[in-house]
């Protein structure tokens, strides 16, 4: 029979604290290890019943309702539905005036994303406040199985089960009977919700079975109460320069919208690193973030000789983003340090520089503005007088805004920088002179007009007419640099770029063919355009740039005169997978000042293969074939020897079986006036195997051709059964070596719990 009651909604939501109740455990499988939530089904926490939205059904052999006492009961097969809920039973009862809640034989719930709960007793008394649970076990939509011998849930305290037990792969068995995953037990697990924390007694863990740690008493906080006042998960470390490390956060939430964190670190080496990370919040426009940390060091002859080798050592750093309107963020970020080795030395920072800057930044779809004030700061075992050596951005303004026109006329590009650069040193070495002292200020404004056509046949002509204006000056406070010099110029820039792609299906697959033509035209002949090159410091020339109108990587550098690119392209795709990518060509000039052969203080345009009237020849190949074999190339070719000046090589084979091998090749042919005084020839190879069951052994050589000899080597075995990943390496290079382990502990989704 089925009966749809009538009876106050707060029995209907309250089964929510047959979930509820599971609270604490579940804390415990996503994070005591520490985990992430990737061991539970997404949003389980989220999941709600609210009272009174849609139908509730009653299934039962006999339904009863005694209206003295005000009691629902149900016997015989109970199924309770609700909400995409349900409850099976063999007996309920609810009280209506006392709030009172029994579940009796076989209980089991499952919730809309396919979790089943099963118990043999859920008892809930004191108006829905209280309940019981007796042997638990919960399987998630996932695989990963939960159990309690009993669980009792105290809705302002606390709640408390006994016995739990995790393990994110149900029994842990596979289907070949062999225990693989592991395992996460406790005699008794605490969850405290007035202090937003967990307690484990004697929590223990398994690998494939078999226990391997075992501690007296475990705690972790409440991840649910994030912003609750109290202890975060403490975390322990060693190194030499520090000895043994002992960091114990505790979070303060200040107010709504402001957290402070203070993370006390305590090294046996040297002493007590005091820091405190605050965070306020502006909900709608941003935010502010504030880092302090200080310590005076009891053995700074850990850093003996290096900038760390003092007493006192800190930093405070602050940043900050806002939206003041739409469309627009400003912001800032400004680092102060004793040295600029502390961050990296106390892993503060695990980047390569600091940048002080405070900055503005604009985007719609066909507008980008950005403004910035900035300096510029080396982290590592440097010191003050490096720091004079970096340059400083005052300012650094750069614009981009596309136009497109009406249909068949299209489109306008527009392009601006500004670029201020101060330096209170020359910075050199290694025969560069990477900037130089002084005050350099640079201007550029380009505009530009481009239209595809397509001719009968599909060839595609796009002309583009453009101009750039560029105006700098230099104060020549540099003895190694040009004297006090201004400039101003106008570069006209003309192009014409023609493709003809040609498709066609057959030969187990379709083709596109891609014949490509271009003739760019950039009427100056002022390449240094910025005086000084302070942005355009990187530049090899390959297929990616291989149809460009201007190469350089910056505005203080351009190219000049009259070019033609000549190439193809083709990409094949198979019908068994398999595909080809194919780029090749040739850049030839033709006419007027070739800036690629025009060298800078950073060498800027040597032995790139653009300096004479045909450059090298470049080439790249792209592929992935059937059986797992991919991999791709690059090579520079000087045509006028007929010599490899550039080239690199990567395959890898990784057929649906018991190995995978591959391969990487390098070499690039001397070029003493960048540095390269000898040909570069290295090859790599790697290899994996898999032995048995779900073990591997892996290894990889680094040779050098040139000098015939091993430059550094690997080898490692590794277990896998898609929960427990666990192995050992050894690293070797001529004058050292090295053992690391790994280890990880993954969620029913292959997310690592760790």
């Amino acid at each position: 029979m089925v009966f749809r009651p009538s009876i106050d909604a707060a029995f209907l939501s309250r089964t929510t604290l047959v979930r509820a109740a599971l609270t604490g455990f579940l804390l415990f499988g996503s994070t005591a290890l520490p985990a992430q939530a990737a061991l539970l089904p997404e949003g389980f926490f989220d999941m709600q019943i609210s009272p009174g939205e849609g139908p509730a059904a009653v299934e039962a052999d006999r339904l009863n309702y005694d209206a003295r006492r005000d009691l629902i009961s149900a016997e015989g097969d109970v199924l309770f539905s609700y909400q995409g809920y349900t409850i099976r039973a063999d007996r309920l009862e609810y009280n209506q005036q006392t709030g009172d809640l029994l579940a009796i034989g076989g209980v089991v719930m499952r919730d809309p994303a396919g979790s089943v709960y099963e118990t043999e007793r859920i008892e809930v008394t004191g108006e829905m406040k209280e309940a019981f649970f007796d042997t638990l076990t919960l399987t998630t939509a996932q695989g990963a199985v939960i159990t309690a011998r009993d669980v009792r849930y105290a809705a302002e305290l606390e709640t408390v089960l006994t016995e739990a037990s995790y393990s994110p792969c149900g029994l842990c068995v596979d289907e070949k009977g062999r225990r693989i995953g592991w395992q996460v037990k406790s005699a008794r697990l605490i969850y405290d919700r007035d202090r937003a924390s967990v307690t484990l007694e004697q929590p223990s863990l398994e690998l494939l079975g078999i226990p391997v740690a075992w501690l007296p008493w475990f705690w972790v906080p409440d991840p649910t109460q994030p912003r609750a006042t109290g202890l975060r998960m403490p975390s322990v470390n060693y190194s030499q320069e520090h000895g043994a490390e002992l960091t114990v956060p505790f979070f303060v939430p200040v107010g709504e919208d402001a957290d402070i964190i203070l993370s006390p670190t305590l090294m046996s080496r040297q002493g007590f690193l005091a820091r405190a990370d605050g965070t306020w919040r502006f909900p709608g426009y941003g935010q502010i973030d504030i880092k302090a940390s200080g310590i005076y060091q009891l053995d700074p002859s850990a850093y003996a000789g290096l900038p760390g080798d003092r007493n006192w050592r800190g930093a405070i750093q602050t940043a900050g983003e806002f939206t003041p309107v739409e469309d627009w963020k400003a912001g800032w970020s400004y680092s102060v340090f004793t040295d600029n080795a502390y961050l990296p030395d106390y892993a503060l920072s695990d980047e390569d520089s600091s940048v002080n800057q405070v900055y503005a930044t604009h985007l719609t779809d066909q507008t980008w503005i950005d403004a910035r004030i900035q300096r510029f700061n080396r982290l590592g075992n440097f010191d003050a007088s490096d720091d004079q050596k970096q340059g400083m951005n005052l300012p650094k303004v750069t614009a981009s805004h596309v136009q497109d026109l009406e249909p068949g006329w299209g489109r306008l590009n527009f392009n601006g920088e500004l670029l201020g650069v101060h330096r209170e040193a020359d910075h050199t070495g290694a025969g560069y002179d990477w900037g130089y002292e002084g005050n350099k200020v640079h201007a550029m404004v380009e505009g530009a007009w481009e239209n595809q056509l397509i001719a009968p046949g599909g060839l595609a002509f796009t002309p583009y007419l453009g101009l750039r204006l560029d105006g700098a000056f230099y104060d020549g406070a540099s003895g190694l640099g040009p004297p006090p010099t201004s400039l101003l110029s106008a570069t006209p820039i003309a192009a014409m770029d023609v493709r003809w792609p040609l498709m066609g299906q057959g030969l187990g697959g379709t083709h596109l063919v891609e014949p490509i033509a271009q003739l760019v035209y950039r009427g100056s002949s002022e390449t240094h355009v910025g005086i000084n090159n302070d942005d355009a410091h990187s530049f090899v020339f390959d297929t990616s740039n291989l149809f460009s109108y201007n190469r350089f990587s910056g505005i203080d550098r351009q190219e000049t005169g009259l070019r033609a690119n000549i190439g193809g392209h083709y990409l094949g795709s198979f019908d068994d997978g398999s595909w080809l990518d194919l780029v090749a060509g040739q850049s030839f000039h033709l006419a007027g000042l070739n800036a690629l052969g025009v060298t800078d203080q950073v060498n800027i345009g040597a032995a790139t293969g653009l300096g004479t009237d045909a450059s090298y020849i470049v080439a790249s190949a792209r592929g992935g074939f059937s059986g797992g074999l991919s991999g791709g190339a690059k090579v520079q070719v000087d045509p006028a020897l007929w010599r490899i000046t550039r080239a690199g090589v990567g395959v890898s084979y990784a057929p649906p079986s018991w190995f995978s091998v591959g391969m990487d090749y390098i070499y690039v042919a001397a070029v003493p006036a960048i540095g390269i005084v000898d040909d570069q020839h290295e090859i790599a190879g790697r290899a994996k195997v898999t032995m048995w069951d779900y073990w591997s052994v892996n290894g990889a050589l680094t040779w050098d051709l040139r000098t015939n000899a091993w430059s550094s080597a690997k080898t490692g075995i590794d277990y896998d059964d898609g929960y427990l990943a666990l192995g050992g390496s050894a690293n070797f290079t001529p004058s050292s070596w090295g053992f690391g382990f790994n280890f990880k502990l993954k969620g029913p989704d292959g997310e690592l719990a760790f």
